[in-house]
């Protein structure tokens, strides 16, 4: 009878594997870790929207004018009731309301009023190279998110 040749795995071919799996671990690290900061950033556009939207809902409901304001430089917004948050720091935050609502320098308002209109304002948030805006019409008070187009 013929001696049978020993199968096995080489050292050499199980250092191969690993640094293939190390490979390939790194680089989902680097997709997930896109991914993430692109999640929060649309995370955080979405739930501004839909404090802005709560602030026009009460000013409809109550009869009465409401404001939602954003602090530019303490990167936090506030709404009626209580509501507030911050923006996380990796965000870069551009306002743009009107004139007349603005009551500091760093601070912006939206003023809406009992019949859904507003004073209107574009809210862009912005992270590597990606941004999401916030539109706020002036006449119907209708609040938008979209994405925008980071210069």
């Amino acid at each position: 009878m013929a001696a049978r040749a020993a199968r096995g795995v080489s050292l050499i071919e199980v250092l191969v594997v690993v640094a293939l799996v190390a490979a390939l671990a790194a680089g989902l690290a680097a997709t997930l870790g896109g991914g993430m900061a692109g999640l929060q950033l649309r995370g955080t556009a979405r739930e501004m929207a839909a404090q802005i939207r709560h602030t026009r809902g009460l000013a409809i409901v109550r009869g009465e004018p409401q404001f939602f304001e954003i602090d530019v430089t303490e990167r936090r917004w506030t709404a009626p009731d209580g509501r507030g948050g911050t923006l996380p720091h990796a965000l870069e935050l551009r306002v743009l309301g009107a004139a007349e609502e603005q009551i500091e320098d760093d601070v912006a308002r939206i003023r809406f009023f009992p019949d859904g209109s507003s004073s209107g304002g574009v809210v862009r948030l912005r992270r590597d190279g990606a941004e999401w805006r916030i539109d706020v019409a002036w006449l119907t008070g209708e609040v938008r998110v979209r994405r925008g187009e980071a210069p």
